[in-house]
């Protein structure tokens, strides 16, 4: 187990597309993943019933759908002298009632020997991130493909994959406690303004010079503010939650959707604030939020607004940027910013977005800009057409 790396959180993970017998409950009078191979080599040969969290992930529910339940491994034919035919039993839940055959699944081992069984919709944006962050390959192998924690040990995780763990339910726990001093002490026991907490996470960060490739640069910032920010956060809420909430449900519900929802916009806001930040000290003419028509207001407008609503200015020289931590659908919000610019540019850390969408807003005229590191959860047909922050920032100087 090494800190930072899958393997804190996942020991083992098993992977394979489901198949119609599995998936399908009218197809079987079992609830049964089919044990083979890879899988003896990650539960062993003893009969075991593990506690375990189903999670299954899709790009048409709002967020994931979990339920506890229990697996129990065994061996169905323990009783012949020879042959074994060993399976997974699995219970109804609201996790198996969505199941589909080519699914994938993925069952993680767990640190505390429990497990997480994960379905994710075939095609999907969510499929795409989990194959990433578990570095599924070779689905078409049939089997199971089986990665020990010795492959996780080499699975490093970085902004982006921090998000797709928390999509299922995984927190991550890392923190800097050696800055917690000087952020109580530089900010007096609050959480600051978010352009006064970006410049500070850009302060502490002295391994990273302007100069440096803006891609790693981008991605270091936001890791480190994000880090920062948790391990602030954590202390701040620490009294919160040590008085408790006793019997109310609603109060203890409303404090932690208002952790999670600060959590995001924060998130947003740090982008931009260190987007502003590597473009002005570039010397990139820009304007963050200008109006353009109406009451639009897109995130960052190239040469700026005077630029924009000088009807002398050539509107091939004038560029704008959305910036959106996750996409989902609030993509196509862009949609209706800069009128006179048909061709936008959209910058994310939302790594594997789903073909369906990513054609789709091909086909509206967005064009997805993303640090390089995250390039490699797109398939390879996708990565032809996306754009890193170095080619943006190219394209905008070459314009000016």
């Amino acid at each position: 187990m090494k800190k930072g790396y899958l393997s804190e959180y996942f020991t083992d993970v098993a992977y394979k597309r489901l198949s119609a017998v599995e998936a399908l409950r009218h197809r079987s009078n079992q609830h049964e993943f089919d044990g083979v191979g890879g899988l003896k080599r990650m539960l062993g040969t003893a009969r075991r019933e593990f506690p375990a969290m189903f999670i299954y992930l899709s790009d048409n529910e709002a967020g994931a759908v979990m339920e506890a339940g229990f697996l129990t491994w065994y061996d169905a034919r323990e009783a012949h002298p020879v042959r074994s035919e060993y399976r997974l039993y699995y219970p109804d839940t609201k996790v198996s009632e969505r199941a589909d055959e080519r699914d994938l699944l993925v069952i993680g081992r767990r640190p505390d020997d429990s497990l997480v069984v994960i379905i994710a919709a075939a095609g999907s944006t969510a499929e795409n991130q989990v194959a990433w962050l578990f570095g599924v390959t070779d689905l078409d192998f049939g089997g199971y493909a089986v990665k020990t924690e010795k492959e996780a040990d080499r699975m490093r995780l970085v902004f982006a994959s921090r998000q797709v763990l928390e999509l299922i339910g995984v927190e991550v726990e890392e923190q800097a406690p050696d800055f917690l001093g000087l952020m109580l002490d530089r900010f007096g026991g609050v959480l600051p303004k978010t352009r006064e907490f970006s410049a500070f996470s850009r302060e502490t960060l002295r391994d990273v010079a302007l100069g440096d490739d803006p891609d790693r640069i981008l991605m270091a910032w936001m890791e480190q503010e994000e880090i920062l920010f948790r391990t602030l956060e954590r202390h701040l809420i620490g009294d919160r939650l040590k008085q408790g909430f006793a019997d109310d449900v609603d109060a203890f519900i409303t404090f932690s959707l208002s952790v999670q929802n600060r959590r995001k916009s924060r998130a947003g806001s740090a982008l931009e604030n260190h987007l502003e930040f590597l473009f002005t000290a570039r010397g990139i003419r820009h304007s963050r939020t200008a109006i353009t028509e109406g009451k639009a207001r897109p995130d960052f407008l190239f040469p700026g607004h005077a630029e924009y609503h000088d009807p002398a200015w050539s509107a091939v020289r004038l560029t704008m940027l959305g910036v959106k931590s996750s996409c989902k659908d609030r993509w196509r919000q862009i949609l209706a910013e800069a009128d006179r610019i048909p061709d936008k540019h959209l910058l994310t850390l939302e790594p594997g977005i789903s073909r369906n969408q990513t054609d789709e807003m091909q086909a509206k005229g967005v064009r997805l800009v993303l640090p390089r590191a995250i390039h490699d959860s797109y398939l390879p047909e996708q990565q032809t057409w996306l754009m890193d922050v170095a080619g943006f920032i190219e394209l905008v100087e070459e314009r000016q």
